[in-house]
């Protein structure tokens, strides 16, 4: 196979993951561009490090799950503190009603922090740029070598974030913090590789079909990302905290089930990560710039960063339909 050939999927994963991570969303706009290309070898290297790892384990989707929750953690927590400063980019996110002092961090950012990156900074560009590969998408896409270069950019990304925020924002959370979170993230990573030879058993019964994982992917995600960026009263944060939990429990159960009836593929993984895509577009027209900046150059960003993004879903939709013919390791 062609060098292009080889390096197609993974060069796509290294740029789709912080379009899909932060333009999408409408952090970003189209004039940040540029701050796309340095964080491309933390988001992008970051998704490439989950993806490689569970295909080659044999873990598959739920080792890469786990490994992206991880990463979220690594990147909100110790890269850009976020989820300890109460003045991050000049806005107080921590000291909401869910605020847990004992811990100086708030369950609502938190519980955002894992949904934004475990969900569309990770598994949704994975599952998107899979699908787009028509013979290679359970296989690794790198060789030895090629995971080394990626680590060691990931591992530089994630400096270059980490001295960026802090030249701004002067902060760093406290030893305690820091070594608390280091704990949960190496169970997370442990979780990960204990799990990569378990198969739970069949489901009766058939898949359903692939617009129905789809429309099930959109309604929980937005359910929950939508009344998060759209209701900013206090009254909500607490209600928001039992929301994530319903959808992760919702989501993770009907994924399980649905994934381990017959007829459960390349479409039906696809459609999942569509309905996350939809969520995105849609939501990011109540969502403001970090940065700022006019409500026009927000909007013009928002219609640009959506059509593409529904222009990729087409192309992908149209690929789905053509497998490798082989099971995913990890899955039924």
């Amino acid at each position: 196979m062609p060098l292009r050939h080889r390096l197609a999927p993974p060069f796509a994963l290294f740029l789709l993951a912080p379009f899909v991570g932060e333009f999408l969303l409408g952090n970003l706009t189209l004039a940040e561009l540029p701050l796309g290309v340095m964080l491309a070898p933390m988001y992008g290297c970051g998704a490439l490090l989950v993806r490689e790892i569970g295909r080659r384990s044999g873990g598959g989707w739920p080792t890469m799950v786990l490994l992206a929750a991880a990463y979220a953690l690594i990147e909100e927590g110790p890269v850009d503190q976020l989820l300890w400063n109460d003045s991050y980019a000049g806005a107080d996110l921590l000291h909401g009603v869910s605020y847990l002092p004992f811990l100086g961090m708030s369950v609502e950012l938190t519980q955002a922090s894992l949904a934004l990156h475990t969900v569309w900074s990770i598994c949704v560009p994975i599952a998107l740029v899979e699908t787009l590969t028509r013979t290679r998408r359970s296989d690794p896409w790198l060789g030895r070598a090629g995971l080394g270069v990626v680590a060691g950019l990931y591992a530089a990304g994630a400096v270059l974030v980490f001295r960026g925020n802090y030249a701004v924002e002067h902060f760093v959370a406290s030893p305690a913090q820091l070594g608390g979170m280091a704990l949960v993230i190496g169970v997370l990573i442990a979780v990960a590789f204990g799990i990569r030879g378990v198969r739970l058993r069949k489901v009766p019964g058939r898949a359903p079909a692939p617009w129905r994982v789809g429309l099930a992917g959109l309604a929980v995600t937005s359910a929950y990302w939508g009344p998060l960026n759209v209701v900013t009263a206090d009254w909500y944060e607490w209600i928001g905290v039992g929301v994530w939990c319903l959808a992760v429990a919702a989501g993770g159960w009907w994924l399980s089930r649905w994934s381990r009836r017959a007829g459960w593929g390349a479409r039906h993984r696809f459609a999942a990560a569509a309905g996350a895509v939809l969520t995105y577009v849609w939501v990011s027209f109540p969502v403001r710039p970090e940065s700022g900046g006019s409500a026009r150059a927000d909007l013009v960003g928002n219609v640009v960063f959506g059509v593409l993004a529904c222009l990729l879903l087409v192309w992908a939709a149209r690929r789905a339909a053509v497998g490798d013919g082989r099971p995913v390791p990890g899955e039924p």
